[in-house]
């Protein structure tokens, strides 16, 4: 008799491809059952009876398996796929297309996450789609990022038309997104939340979550745009970014998945951020912003990507070719500060207004970047330099603009300096010197008609919450027209 069971599984097996339930399986499962018993014994009805028996089995208590993970996905589909049948959608893991909707399928193609498909269907948990290579067959609904449409033109189309006025809202990878709700940031049209970083394994990370959300809702609801930042600011980052940067797969990795992030929290754009790297990455960091830039546009995304003053260190200054970010990205952002930075071993300013306007030129003559794709990033703080007796230095604070006249001490005269247009102090503590070149409103008025001047894009402020009270309101009138 077993070859007769045996014909009756392959047959059981057969039948299940071609239908829609998970019934068919189980038999065939139990015909080999009783394939097996017919080796010990030619008793037909004792064959029958674990035929039925283990089939019978199988079927009740597999049917809650198969109704969660095999068939229904009910519980798991997150999206509204009905609502882009007909148009592209985003592939949110890598998965394998299969000819059907069964569990035993035919795989016809394999498609990457991050990659398009049109969808044609949907139906119990299934979405059939076209793939890139234009074969047709089935994957489950979750695993489709539906709340975008991908246009097929690339015409330039500009999301402000005046002139950007942009607050980084910066917080750690380990803090929630700050809750804005009830406030408003006078003459701001871009806000850049923390929301993503690289880790020291290379992979993006988010940090949105329930506060996240809340803030992107704020943020929509009073008229802002959302451009978070994509940061890779993680120690041990030179490395790490110079692996991405080297390896196709892993920079298109990291762009489908900044595809994905994009849609399934309905931004309007992004902000990279990559500082500290190494100089002989500056053709591959180009070619990743190259790469992800017709990836953005598809969707309607803004890419703005901030580099540094084109003078300094190898891993600080070097490493960035403005040329061609410039020409390539919607917008480059000149981080103006830093002048003397953290790094540095001779006090002096976070941004004179000198050293800003050359760097403005030099992106102007020498990198021949468009005025208007410019934005000029202002700092709304400044550093407390300490040297000792010697002139060495031995401490530089970081102190916000809305705390630096009151860490001044009392009798201790401003001294006006022309060529960086700000306000100096030098007054001795113990010992020691005090040095702070101080960033306030006159200083950033001076560093602000720049924008004018040169017909920029628009400003950066870094960052929020180190604003004196009536700051916005200030710098929303400078920047008008």
């Amino acid at each position: 008799m077993w070859p007769i069971w045996l014909v009756l599984a392959g047959i059981f097996f057969i039948v299940e491809i071609a239908t829609t339930g998970f019934l068919v399986f189980w038999l065939g499962i139990g015909s080999l059952f009783a394939m097996i018993t017919s080796f010990f014994t030619e008793n037909l009805i004792i064959q029958m009876v674990v035929f039925i028996t283990t089939s019978t089995l199988l079927i009740i208590f597999t049917k809650p398996v198969v109704k969660k993970f095999l068939i229904k996905d009910e519980d798991t589909v997150v999206t509204n796929v009905y609502s882009i049948i007909g148009k592209k959608a985003i592939v949110t893991k890598n998965v394998s297309v299969k000819s059907s909707k069964k569990f035993i399928a035919k795989t016809v193609d394999k498609i990457k996450k991050g990659s398009y498909v049109v969808v044609i269907s949907e139906d119990n948990g299934y979405t059939k789609i076209r793939t890139e290579n234009g074969k047709l067959g089935y994957i489950k609904s979750k695993y489709l990022a539906n709340e975008v449409t991908v246009r097929e033109n690339m015409e330039e189309t500009k999301q402000i038309e005046a002139k950007v006025n942009l607050v980084w809202d910066y917080y750690s990878t380990v803090a929630k997104a700050p809750d804005r709700t009830g406030t408003t940031i006078d003459g701001i049209n871009v806000v850049s939340p923390a929301f993503f970083h690289l880790n020291k394994n290379g992979e993006l990370e988010e940090n949105v979550g329930e506060a996240g959300k809340k803030y992107i809702e704020w943020a929509h609801n009073n008229g802002y745009k959302v451009w978070p930042m994509v940061q890779n600011s993680e120690a041990g980052s030179i490395n790490v970014t110079s692996n991405i940067m080297n390896d196709y797969n892993k920079r298109q990795e990291l762009i489908s998945q900044i595809i994905i992030y994009c849609v399934k929290y309905k931004l309007d754009g992004i902000n990279i951020d990559f500082e500290n790297m190494k100089q002989e990455d500056k053709n591959m960091y180009s070619r990743f912003i190259i790469e992800l830039e017709p990836r953005l546009k598809e969707i309607g995304m803004t890419l703005s990507v901030d580099v540094t003053a084109p003078d300094g260190s190898e891993t600080w200054s070097m490493c960035f070719d403005r040329n061609v970010i410039g020409d390539v990205a919607d917008y480059i952002v000149f981080m103006a500060y830093d002048e003397y930075g953290a790094s540095s071993n001779k006090a002096g300013t976070t941004a004179g207004y000198d050293w800003v306007e050359l760097g403005i030129k030099k992106f102007i003559e020498t990198e021949e970047i468009k005025e208007e794709k410019i934005i000029l990033a202002i700092p709304l703080y400044t550093r407390v330099w300490t040297e000792d007796s010697s002139g060495k230095i031995t401490s530089k604070n970081t102190v916000s603009m809305k705390n630096t006249y009151s860490i001044i001490p009392n009798g201790v005269e401003k001294q006006w300096n022309d060529s960086l247009k700000q306000y100096y102090v030098e007054y001795k503590d113990g010992n020691n010197t005090k040095k702070i070149w101080i960033e306030d409103e006159t200083s950033l008025k001076e560093k602000i008609s720049l924008i004018k001047k040169y017909k920029l894009g628009g400003v950066a402020s870094w960052q929020k919450g180190m604003e004196t009270d009536n700051f916005w309101e200030f710098l929303k009138n400078e920047i008008q027209d």
